[in-house]
């Protein structure tokens, strides 16, 4: 089944509504500029809740440009689980953070082999906007991403909603989708409905894998 993550969470009543509503993975933003942005104190009051009522969600810390040992402090602090990487991090921070970390790709470089970790997710494709770190309601390019799926479980992010997702899992066939902006009323400000909408949509869309 196609898996879920709610990023972008900032707040404890919008972790358990996503957490209730049935998402696989919840990510919390610790790049300072962006509006979505959480204090590693925030997160770890959030997640400590999180984890003895949702043992089974996977936390994701999500990272820009940050060193190796800043990201180490904040997922020990917090809980998490897995760090995305979601700036112009070198093929060999990935590697060092001992299997936990999965790059985020604005668009689809050349190199993405290099970048590919041997668990799931392997890595993240995003929409390409200039300027823009992620988060930016810009749809991805479902062509490109498609054609990494047949060989990758990869998560798709980049302008979903619930009336769109349902045709980019389908023509993605991606292992897990990502939305941020498509749950919420304004940035940083999630929707309770819009996140059991776009959970169940995901849910119950009918693919055909190859």
């Amino acid at each position: 089944m196609i898996q879920v993550k709610i990023c972008g969470i900032k707040t404890l009543p919008d972790a358990l509504t996503a957490a209730e509503a049935g998402a696989d993975l919840l990510g919390f933003n610790f790049y300072a500029k962006s509006r979505r942005f959480i204090e590693a104190r925030v997160c770890a009051e959030i997640t400590y809740i999180l984890k003895r009522g949702y043992p089974s969600i996977q936390l994701v810390g999500v990272f820009v440009n940050s060193s190796i040992e800043e990201i180490n402090k904040i997922m020990k602090l917090c809980g998490l689980d897995l760090a995305q990487l979601h700036g112009d991090e070198p093929v060999e921070m990935v590697s060092a953070l001992d299997g936990k970390a999965f790059k985020a790709f604005r668009g689809v470089p050349v190199d993405v082999e290099r970048f590919a970790r041997n668990a799931s997710p392997a890595f993240l494709v995003d929409a390409s906007v200039e300027g823009l770190y992620g988060g930016s309601g810009v749809t991805a390019d479902w062509n490109a991403a498609a054609e990494l799926a047949k060989r990758y479980p990869l998560l798709l992010a980049g302008g979903l909603n619930q009336d769109n997702v349902a045709e980019a899992v389908q023509h993605v066939k991606p292992w897990g989708v990502d939305v941020a902006s498509g749950v919420e009323v304004s940035p940083g400000q999630k929707d309770p409905d819009k996140i059991k909408a776009f959970v169940n949509t995901v849910k119950s869309t009918q693919i055909e894998w190859r």
